[in-house]
Formats: structure tokens, C-alpha cells, sequence
């Protein structure tokens, strides 16, 4: 844990950290092909506001995805966007996403080992966890965000429920979160909200009332 703390806390406070803070959304796309479309959806989110993107990792192009992804975003002249890798599960899938440049990672799942090597690498990185102890499990094996997974079955009442006893630590509410209900985890607590597939088929007027919704404070 000594080791841990210094580079947990650098990575809270990493350009990317504030950048989740501050924009209050991460764009979750799944399975979007081929790499133009997924590129075309891409720079349009970007237009739109989005500015934190991860790719999930359970495609066989998800690392020319999110290599794709970051030289689309870095060209498009908006302010500066991230992308990450989603869904790693393997240590496998960490280096490849290390190696595309991911520039955090996500999964659905607490894997202490998984944490440990992005840490050792300074890779921002934001397990899954649904219970109390799982949570702070993932906390204090140096997380940068917790994600809360899947954040629908448990209701935005579970997020305020945790910030009472654990109110340092910051959830980032996934799974079954649009545009009904993004906007309650978030009053209730949550630092942010992980949209994927309703995001993605959303129209273009939907996207930008959704950021507005999500990026508007209380």
C-alpha cells in the first residue's frame, strides 16, 4: 500500500481525472463497426461535447479502434479529448491496450492483480465493483475512479446510500445509465455516468441535450 498511495493519488489528480470531473460523462462504445463508423461516431460525439471515450475490448479491432480513435480526436480541433480502453479482463487485453495508447483503462470487474500492473505503469485505471466492500476494495487498491456495475439494478438510492460512509471515494455509475436517469446518479453522488449504446443510437439534437443535462450542475 505504501507503494500504491503516491501514484493512486497522482493519477486522481492526472489531466484525465479532472477532465471526468469536469465533463461528468464517458462514452461507451461497444462492438461499433467497422473502425470508420466507429471513427465517424467518434468525431461527431466529440463535436457534440463528448470528451472522454472508452472502447471496449471485446472486438478483435479493439486496439486499432482506440489507435484509430485518438488520432481522430487529436485532429479534430476540439478541446482535448481521451480515450480509453473498456472491458479488460486479462492481463493480456491491458498491454494490448497499453499498447495502442489507451489512455486509461475500465473493466467490469475488481482484479487487484489487473490494478496493480496498470498502477505500475501510471495508467489511469477504474475497476467495476457493486458492493460496499468491493468498492473499497478497489479504492484502496489505488483506483482512479470506482465504477459502479451495473449501476441500473442498483438505483440511483444505492450511490447516495455509499457516499454516506465512504464519501471519498468517486463512482462513476455504468451499466443501464441513458438519458432517463443520468442525471439522478449524478444528484445523488456519482462523479460520473458511463453511457454506451443509448448514446451511440442516439440522434444528433439527443446527444447534445444529453451532455447539456449531464455536464449542467445542479
Amino acid at each position: 500500500m505504501t507503494d500504491v498511495v503516491p501514484v493512486a493519488e497522482r493519477l486522481r489528480q492526472s489531466e484525465l481525472a479532472a477532465r471526468i470531473r469536469e465533463t461528468r460523462l464517458i462514452a461507451v462504445l461497444r462492438r461499433v463497426e467497422p473502425t470508420a463508423r466507429l471513427m465517424s461516431l467518434v468525431e461527431g460525439l466529440a463535436a457534440d461535447g463528448v470528451r472522454v471515450f472508452e472502447i471496449t475490448f471485446d472486438a478483435p479491432s479493439a486496439a486499432a479502434d482506440v489507435a484509430a480513435c485518438r488520432a481522430a480526436v487529436a485532429a479534430d480541433g476540439t478541446e482535448r479529448c481521451f480515450v480509453g480502453a473498456g472491458t479488460l479482463r486479462t492481463m493480456a487485453q491491458l498491454d494490448s491496450a497499453r499498447g495502442a495508447g489507451a489512455e486509461f483503462g475500465v473493466s467490469p470487474v475488481f482484479d487487484p492483480a489487473i490494478v496493480g500492473a496498470a498502477l505500475a505503469n501510471e495508467l489511469p485505471f477504474i475497476p467495476g465493483a457493486y458492493t460496499p466492500t468491493e468498492i473499497d476494495a478497489a479504492w484502496s487498491a489505488g483506483a482512479t475512479f470506482v465504477k459502479l456495475f451495473p449501476a441500473s439494478s442498483a438505483g440511483p438510492s444505492h450511490v447516495r446510500e455509499l457516499r454516506g460512509p465512504m464519501p471519498e471515494i468517486e463512482l462513476v455509475a455504468t451499466g443501464g445509465v441513458d438519458a432517463t436517469n443520468a442525471r439522478a446518479f449524478l444528484d445523488a453522488g456519482a462523479v460520473a455516468v458511463g453511457i454506451g449504446s443509448s448514446i451511440a443510437r442516439a440522434t444528433r439534437d439527443e446527444r447534445r441535450a444529453l451532455v447539456h443535462v449531464v455536464r449542467t450542475p445542479a
